[in-house]
């Protein structure tokens, strides 16, 4: 909404600053840290006083989270709160790309809301149907999905790029749509799973954020995408700003949920941050990088299909308990062990997913 302070610049002054996309970025990083060290604390204490009882604890469950019981959960409310103040504020909102992925963000909050409600209200671990939730997952997705096809340039329009391979293209035409639904739900719910721990879900977010971000601001300039051989992608670049305001709210949203967390993410804040990182890939043409930059949380879902199907079929286990950052539990890693060590695996990943910018 600010960019439109650049209209009153005459060149080389404080609004011409306006006009930066990194400055901009800058600038929501803050806003959205400052509003999570305000608000914080206040919300915590709002979330504590009207949930009383907290987020229901599993009984089946690592027996160390039973001294976690009555910690307020929603405290996604914060980062997203903090995440579209910041890029309402500092986004360019004549950009379609930036409102697919606030869309998809509000969208999964919503349903992660209205989940995490029912667990509170009724103090049960079940909440929303599956079937709910995963009908309104695809209907948000399949929006975004077509949304994004729509506004992708004419070259790219149904196009699967392929990293590495940047020549590339593999034209999935009309069936671009529901792979990009795949995508999109498939982020969600895999952030959704990785959310067990203090801290384990928001760090590795806000890392696959950053490096999507970086992807974006580069496919986004006509001179990047050239000289990197990436295919250009006109308007994306305003992402930036969105991943800019998310990692802001995170770390604001990560000094409370520290261990021992004083709030919990919630599937509020886990499904929407989730869906993001999926209408990010879509919308930068970059889905297959995606699963190397999410890495972790695509192994953690692919723990929990497999402990299912595996039990289904003989009745054993794979894992001592999935989602496997649980397994590690129940061989005796502690807690902060477990974060720390996904952390720099997200890292590392991260890492690899950007050097996929200049492979060739």
């Amino acid at each position: 909404m600010l960019y439109w302070l650049s209209s009153l610049s005459e060149g080389g002054d404080l609004f011409n600053l306006f006009r930066y996309i990194t400055f901009r970025a800058g600038a929501a990083f803050f806003t959205a840290l400052l509003f999570g060290f305000v608000f914080g604390r206040p919300l915590i204490n709002y979330l504590r006083r009207t949930q009383k009882k907290g987020q229901p604890i599993r009984d089946d469950g690592p027996e160390g989270h039973l001294v976690k019981a009555g910690t307020p959960t929603m405290g996604g409310i914060l980062i997203l709160s903090a995440l579209f103040v910041s890029t309402l504020l500092w986004a360019r909102l004549d950009t379609g790309f930036v409102w697919i992925v606030l869309t998809v963000t509000a969208g999964y909050a919503a349903i992660g809301f209205a989940d995490d409600y029912s667990k509170v209200s009724k103090q049960n671990t079940r909440g929303v149907p599956g079937r709910v939730r995963m009908a309104l997952g695809l209907a948000l997705a399949f929006i975004a999905s077509g949304w994004a096809m729509w506004l992708h340039p004419s070259d790219l329009t149904g196009q699967l790029a392929m990293p590495v391979f940047k020549d590339a293209l593999i034209n999935l035409g009309l069936f671009f749509i529901p792979f990009a639904m795949l995508v999109i739900v498939g982020a969600a719910n895999a952030v959704n799973l990785t959310d067990g721990l203090d801290g384990l879900a928001i760090m590795p977010v806000m890392i696959a954020a950053g490096t999507l971000g970086v992807i974006a601001y580069t496919v986004g300039r006509v001179d990047f995408s050239e000289y990197l051989g990436v295919h250009h992608v006109p308007g994306s670049g305003e992402i930036l700003i969105f991943v800019a305001a998310l990692i802001g709210g995170g770390l604001g949203f990560l000094w409370y949920n520290a261990p021992p967390a004083a709030v919990f993410m919630g599937d509020t804040g886990s499904l929407a941050l989730g869906g993001a990182l999926g209408a990010i890939a879509v919308v930068t043409k970059h889905e297959i990088v995606l699963a190397i930059v999410g890495g972790l949380f695509v192994v953690e879902a692919l723990s929990v299909i497999i402990q299912v199907l595996y039990f289904k079929r003989t009745g054993k286990r794979v894992f001592l308990m999935a989602p496997i950052h649980h397994h590690f539990e129940k061989k005796g890693w502690g807690e902060a062990q477990i974060v720390i060590r996904f952390w720099i695996i997200a890292l590392i990943l991260a890492l690899i997913g950007l050097a996929t910018l200049k492979l060739r």
